[in-house]
């Protein structure tokens, strides 16, 4: 099955075309679709907008729409950055540079020590069917871990240099055991077992 995918993020779209094409799926961007949708993500939490922006899409597209909408809680902050992980450094509204996110994040637990320094990265991911009786499916995967100290390995994207499993970072991970264990492929691989039980025709 085609889905359309709501973002141009070329390596957010590379991990979750990997994840649905072993499911037996496929995704299509925004850009090769041919179409422009920026929805204003208003929700509260990380379901709230993943649902938003999947269904600007499928408005927009005619097709069914695969969201995603992601971010990183910290136990020592309080759940931040929680819904505004990617725009954490951010003072007017625009996006940081990934390097500018993780710079104030090793700021603001400068002082914590390693135990205290667990997080999560959360993914909830939505599917919009349109139709006369539309259909809306969100799951949510989660990847218990911690913040590191520095950054480590050269893959990835976002935070993925701090994120740490035991030893080792997301970004020091091959695509293979980063998809295994994280946020984003647990919860695309709960949706395709709703997925498998809908008839598109």
């Amino acid at each position: 099955m085609i889905f359309a995918r709501a973002t141009n993020n070329k390596k957010k779209l590379a991990e979750i075309q990997r994840i649905l094409n072993a499911l037996g799926h496929e995704a299509k961007s925004l850009a090769e679709l041919g179409v422009c949708v920026d929805a204003e993500e208003t929700g509260t939490t990380f379901e709230e907008n993943a649902l938003i922006k999947a269904k600007a899409v499928a408005r927009a597209t005619g097709m069914p729409s695969i969201s995603d909408d992601s971010g990183l809680e910290v136990d020592a902050l309080g759940g931040e950055p929680g819904v505004y992980t990617a725009r954490y450094r951010s003072k007017d509204g625009s996006h940081p540079t990934d390097d500018e996110n993780i710079d104030k994040l090793l700021y603001n637990l400068k002082d914590v020590p390693k135990e205290n320094r667990t997080a999560r990265f959360v993914s909830a991911v939505a599917l919009y069917i349109p139709g006369d009786e539309p259909v809306s499916i969100v799951k949510r995967g989660t990847c218990e871990g911690r913040i590191g100290f520095e950054r480590r390995g050269s893959d990835g994207f976002g935070y993925d240099p701090v994120f740490m499993i035991g030893d080792v970072s997301y970004a020091e991970m091959t695509a293979r055991e980063k998809d295994a264990v994280s946020h984003r492929g647990k919860a695309l691989r709960l949706l395709g077992e709703e997925i498998s039980k809908i008839s598109f025709e």
